[in-house]
């Protein structure tokens, strides 16, 4: 039995098979989700698991090279920027940031969703896998 680390199977697994430049999503529980794409979903109750939780865990477990968010998360959801910010500073990681449109378009190429119980606007990210060769972040 695993120690510790992350407990779902599933993305334990999505985490383990992404090579470099591919890309998750976690999304709020409003986030459609494309046909195609597999969805991991933790939603349970209205903000539970919060997006800031699954972030702040995932951060821990993958690495990433940058980041695309929606142009609106900025000021219509400034907690959950503040958290992206925090956690991804723009001097060591790219951004990506476009309409709410093309981030949802771009959810298309993702490995998976994690849809979360979140539900405020806009708390959707895109994680580009990086390297694990000679970590400097």
């Amino acid at each position: 039995m695993q120690k510790g680390g992350i407990l779902n199977s599933h993305i334990a697994k999505i985490l383990a098979d992404l090579g470099h430049t591919d890309t998750i999503c976690i999304a709020d529980c409003g986030l459609p989700v494309p046909a195609e794409v597999p969805k991991i979903d933790l939603a349970l109750t209205f903000g539970v698991p919060s997006f800031e939780d699954v972030l702040r865990l995932l951060q821990q477990h993958m690495q990433v090279e940058a980041i695309h968010i929606a142009e609106p998360m900025g000021t219509q959801n400034p907690h959950n920027y503040k958290v992206v910010q925090e956690l991804y500073p723009q001097n060591r990681y790219e951004w990506i940031t476009t309409s709410h449109e093309a981030l949802k378009e771009a959810t298309r190429s993702c490995k998976c969703i994690i849809r979360t119980g979140e539900i405020t606007p806009y708390a959707n990210i895109i994680l580009h896998a990086d390297y694990i060769f000679n970590d400097e972040r």
